[in-house]
């Protein structure tokens, strides 16, 4: 039976979502194609209609996890005034909800340790869609020159995806939720706070 070119998009679609919550569950190698297809109702041989490698397939299932978490984003950070959208966004990473689900959550805690292993083509990827939740980030700090907002943003996501990391390693305990308590006060207070930078320029217009 020959499908239509949507019906294939749409199954294309599915195998990237669902390899997008398993991969983050089990990591880039805890989970083998046969399992991935098996997850999206679809046979190991039908694997290649759609993807040339494995590769190709995490690539995609990465970016599709990356998409979804600017997504998420955009959608509560609408709810808040600009100078409030970067404190929220940290506030909401750095919950418990998000450190118990990590197949829903954030790729960097979850694979950013086995990227760094991956190929350079993988990587680069990964790479690019960093840069993208950076600069997304940084548009969330107008108050600060571009060069100040994305070193800031950086540094507010450094200890975001770090927070959580170690949060995950600790588990449900008490140990776990003082990590998520110290990294989100900290997280919360470096995006609340202005570089000397910007203090120096409103003391010379004051």
């Amino acid at each position: 039976m020959r499908y239509s070119r949507e019906h294939k998009q749409e199954t294309h679609d599915r195998i990237v979502k669902k390899a997008s919550v398993r991969l983050r569950e089990k990591g880039a190698h805890g989970i083998g194609v046969a399992d991935l297809m098996k997850e999206a109702g679809l046979t190991h041989g039908g694997f290649y209609a759609h993807f040339d490698s494995r590769e190709a397939l995490v690539i995609e299932a990465f970016a599709y996890a990356m998409d979804r978490s600017m997504e998420h984003w955009r959608k509560i950070s609408g709810e808040v005034s600009p100078e409030k959208r970067l404190a929220l966004i940290a506030e909401t990473y750095l919950s418990a909800l998000h450190r118990d689900n990590p197949g829903h959550g954030c790729s960097i805690p979850a694979l950013g340790a086995e990227i760094a292993r991956e190929s350079p083509k993988t990587r680069k990827a990964f790479a690019g869609k960093l840069d993208e939740m950076i600069e997304m980030m940084t548009d969330y700090i107008p108050s600060l020159p571009r060069k100040a907002a994305r070193k800031q943003a950086i540094a507010t996501l450094a200890t975001m995806a770090g927070t959580m990391l170690l949060a995950r390693i600790a588990g449900s305990s008490e140990l776990s939720d003082e990590v998520l308590k110290a990294g989100r006060d900290s997280a919360l207070d470096g995006a609340k706070r202005e570089p000397k930078v910007a203090a120096v320029k409103k003391a010379k217009q004051s």
